[in-house]
């Protein structure tokens, strides 16, 4: 059970922000959930539908909606309101400036409560909104985290455990980047079950049938495109996500996950908001993981960096 008094909080129980709400329930993440959102009866009823299924587990935790005051002695506050991805659309940066107001609205709020905890972003673009909620916050970096590419890797491990039928777990590589297109996998340090990721290409034609890198690497860039086109949203993955680390938040895990944090010279990057494997407890991103990159991926982190770093002039002059 998490510590005595652990509070969370949930901005925005849309699809995503719900189905993170139950996540957390079911894994009995905090002892008080509280969800805010705009439409004040869908909240409402969120909590209550999710409070009756507590009854069915061996823990008891409170569910309820509230307000912005709710933040103050909140351990941990998961923003998850997104401005509506606009039709046909294939880049997350093209949601930035409808974000950015939405955005500003709920940190401020937030803020206002006297909340000192711990910032998850979640809201897409989720690189820039994660660096623009730093920046309205006034919080120490460590404490505002993005979900960033977490679940991107995830879609990458599974890929190999369909391919060779094995627990996804054993898969070792990190999708790192910007959660989006110019996304990079650490295929040099990949390995599965220890073995090089190359090598298990190579050894393993008949399971392989000629996928490569590249097919992997267009899959995890596509899948969550592919889910979003045929249901209209992705939730269960990035709930899971999110759960997971705040889960090493509130239980102290020092999990390793590849989320959104503020660079300060790893990589050869300074003062960007992208993501890396990073050790999250109970202080927010407590390490950043700085593990050997390939020149050729290397170049392409950094490129991913200067890509963010362009929008950061329109965050910066709003």
């Amino acid at each position: 059970m998490a510590f005595h008094n652990s509070k969370a909080v949930i901005v925005g129980v849309g699809n995503v922000g719900a189905t993170c709400a139950y996540s957390f329930v079911n894994q009995l993440l905090c002892e008080d959930l509280v969800l805010i959102d705009v439409n004040k009866d869908k909240a409402y009823a969120e909590a209550l539908d999710i409070q009756h299924s507590v009854y069915f587990m061996n823990r008891n935790m409170h569910v309820r909606a509230g307000d912005y005051s709710e933040c103050a002695d909140a351990d941990v506050v998961v923003i998850s309101a997104s401005a509506p991805m606009p039709k046909d659309s294939h880049d997350r940066l093209e949601m930035l400036k409808p974000s950015m107001g939405l955005m500003k609205s709920i940190v401020t709020s937030i803020m206002a409560s006297g909340f000192s905890g711990i910032l998850i972003v979640v809201s897409n673009p989720v690189d820039v909104m994660t660096y623009y909620a730093w920046k309205l916050s006034g919080l120490p970096y460590q404490q505002v985290i993005g979900s960033g590419t977490n679940l991107d890797t995830a879609r990458l491990c599974t890929e190999f455990s369909r391919m060779y039928d094995l627990d996804a777990r054993n898969v070792e590589a990190y999708v790192v980047g910007e959660h989006g297109d110019s996304e990079v996998i650490t295929w040099d340090s990949a390995t599965i079950g220890g073995k090089r990721v190359d090598d298990v290409l190579a050894d393993n034609a008949s399971r392989t049938k000629g996928t490569t890198k590249a097919d992997l690497a267009h899959a995890v860039v596509e899948g969550g495109w592919d889910i979003f086109n045929r249901k209209g949203n992705t939730c269960y993955g990035i709930a899971s996500s999110v759960t997971a680390i705040a889960r090493s938040i509130f239980f102290d895990d020092n999990a390793i996950f590849p989320v959104s944090v503020r660079l300060t010279g790893q990589y050869g990057v300074d003062g960007i908001f992208l993501s890396v494997p990073t050790i999250i407890d109970h202080t927010g991103a407590k390490e950043i993981v700085e593990i050997r990159l390939s020149p050729d991926e290397l170049d392409a982190f950094q490129r991913s960096a200067k890509l963010l770093q362009e929008y950061y002039d329109v965050v910066d002059n709003a």
